[in-house]
């Protein structure tokens, strides 16, 4: 058992027990049977148990994805075929699951606080124009979407997936814009409500797929539309419903800016441990399946790719998330017990690493999709 499991990790340059930063560290040999039984989802419930260490956790990763390990590994559970087989036959982002996703936003803002940059931006910064930390990146990220859609003071927004409010707050501020957020996550709106108090932004607690109406009771139309970090839980069965309720409440003319993870391949899971822990039925879209969902409704106008700009985000929030657990485990819940477990710090600890490790391996990506009915006036520029 030990020797199966030393040989797969083999074929990445990983040893079991060996010197160097991304060699694996048993500390119980109950990690063998649990790889073997139960691929990455036994992988990653062994590490959130203390069984292994890793030193470099996301060089690891990036050895383990370009050495396809995932594949193999995942050859010897049943956990992935079993999951491949509900997403085949079932709409795990349908309707009645489409609040399921919240739980992972809901599980605390003071840890996200603690986490995230200044703004409470819960996705992939920019930083190859020059950003020297987090807030920077993160507010490059924000504005460029800003003048990637051409906002002007006085246009309206829908913001799909709007978390914490980041961008409609920096919208309304810089900008002169009003917007309107929705997403499934009610601590979102609690703080986000106050950190945007006196500024025209709204925030409401409804899926994409709930009516979104105007004071006279018509869907509302809106001068621009962005999702940024939403659209890996929309799901594959989704895609085109998606773009249709987008299409229904963008304005003629009107931009719309996708911003999401990518992956190379169509897929219709994710994989079984950050389906279990931390995303629940969220699957990253291909290429393919963004261009055809839109077939018939709009026109791709730009697709703008910076994927390894997330490693730096991700390591950025593992560093503040290190760097402030003493006081993130010192939170009580509404009972006065500890909310967050020494558990829970390896399982967050994993997920952030390993994220990272995925970025450095681009076998996941970052796109800005800029989308239009093809009736902008003189065409599209584009803007980086």
């Amino acid at each position: 058992m030990q020797q199966t499991v030393a040989n797969i990790f083999a074929f990445a340059d990983v040893k079991i027990n060996g010197g160097r930063p991304w060699d694996i560290i048993v500390h119980n040999d109950r990690f063998y049977k649990r790889v073997l039984g139960g691929g990455l989802l036994g992988l990653g419930e062994s590490y959130m148990d203390k069984d292994w260490d890793c030193k470099d956790l996301p060089e690891m990763v990036y050895r383990s994805l370009l050495a396809d390990l995932e594949t193999k590994v995942n050859k010897l559970s049943w956990h992935d075929k079993i999951q491949g087989l509900q997403a085949k036959f079932t709409n795990m982002q349908g309707l009645r699951r489409a609040y399921v996703v919240g739980e992972h936003y809901d599980i605390g803002n003071e840890l996200y606080e603690y986490m995230l940059d200044k703004r409470l931006t819960y996705t992939c910064g920019y930083w190859r124009n020059g950003a020297k930390n987090l807030d920077e990146a993160e507010e490059a990220k924000i504005d460029l979407i800003c003048r990637k859609i051409g906002l002007k003071k006085g246009d309206r927004v829908l913001d799909i997936g709007c978390g914490w409010g980041s961008f409609m707050k920096f919208a309304a501020e810089k900008y002169g814009v009003s917007s309107l957020g929705i997403t499934v996550s009610k601590e979102q709106i609690a703080l986000g409500e106050k950190m945007s108090k006196g500024l025209p932004v709204e925030f409401r607690f409804q899926d994409y797929r709930d009516p979104i109406m105007d004071a006279d009771g018509r869907p509302e139309m809106f001068d621009h539309i962005v999702s940024v970090g939403m659209f890996e839980h929309v799901g594959p069965k989704n895609y085109q419903e998606f773009m249709e309720v987008v299409y229904k409440h963008l304005k003629p003319k009107g931009i719309f800016l996708l911003h999401t993870i990518g992956q190379l391949t169509s897929k219709t899971t994710n994989d079984p441990w950050t389906h279990k822990y931390i995303f629940p039925n969220s699957v990253a879209p291909s290429l393919a399946q963004i261009a055809k969902s839109v077939e018939g409704l709009f026109m791709i106008e730009d697709l703008h790719e910076f994927g390894t700009d997330y490693e730096p985000t991700l390591l950025a929030w593992h560093s503040n998330f290190m760097k402030h657990w003493d006081d993130i485990k010192e939170i009580k819940d509404q009972e006065g017990k500890q909310k967050y477990t020494k558990r829970f710090r390896r399982m967050w600890e994993y997920y952030l690493l390993i994220a990272a490790g995925l970025s450095r391996s681009q076998k996941a990506t970052l796109w800005q999709i800029v989308i239009t009915r093809g009736d902008i006036p003189g065409g599209y520029k584009s803007i980086r």
